[in-house]
């Protein structure tokens, strides 16, 4: 297992910023780089408990699909999110949120298997889990200046309540 902890502190609402990081709209907005769409489950809006989502998405120079489901849910502090089916032997997300001093502190726990045994922890060592940390951190900057910014309103407008 590998596991990547992320903090990353907004000025912003707590609200703001768990609701933010569960929008499947900012998920695309932030995954551009590697074309990342939603095909099944929870199409847009914010996913929430027990919901599930697909996506398609080109990495290393193919495409995968990865579904994940919304197993644990305490709004606004805590939600989890676990690898249902994808290229990955598991994974569990969780996303922890909390006000100090003022400001929310976003935190990521991310904790990884990849598959083919030794060879996979081969290839984790050598480049998959610094990628994997590249792109929450990516993730979490979009989180940051959507929540910090105005950008927050028109996403979070569009939803359903």
């Amino acid at each position: 297992m590998s596991l990547i902890i992320l903090h990353t502190t907004i000025n912003a609402p707590l609200e703001v910023c768990f609701d933010l990081s569960r929008s499947i709209e900012l998920h695309q907005i932030s995954t551009k780089k590697s074309d990342e769409k939603v095909i099944a489950g929870k199409m847009s809006g914010l996913i929430s408990l027990h919901e599930t989502v697909t996506w398609k998405a080109r990495h290393f120079g193919l495409w995968l699909q990865l579904t994940s489901k919304v197993t644990e849910y305490n709004a606004p502090n805590f939600f989890v999110d676990e690898m249902v089916s994808g290229p990955f032997k598991s994974f569990r997300h969780e996303h922890i949120f909390e006000i100090k001093e003022g400001h929310t502190i976003m935190t990521d726990r991310f904790e990884f298997q990849s598959p083919l045994g030794f060879l996979g922890k081969f290839v984790n060592g050598l480049f998959l889990k610094s990628y994997m940390e590249k792109l929450l951190t990516e993730r979490n900057l979009v989180i940051k200046e959507s929540a910090e910014g105005d950008a927050w309103r028109e996403l979070l407008s569009r939803v359903e309540v």
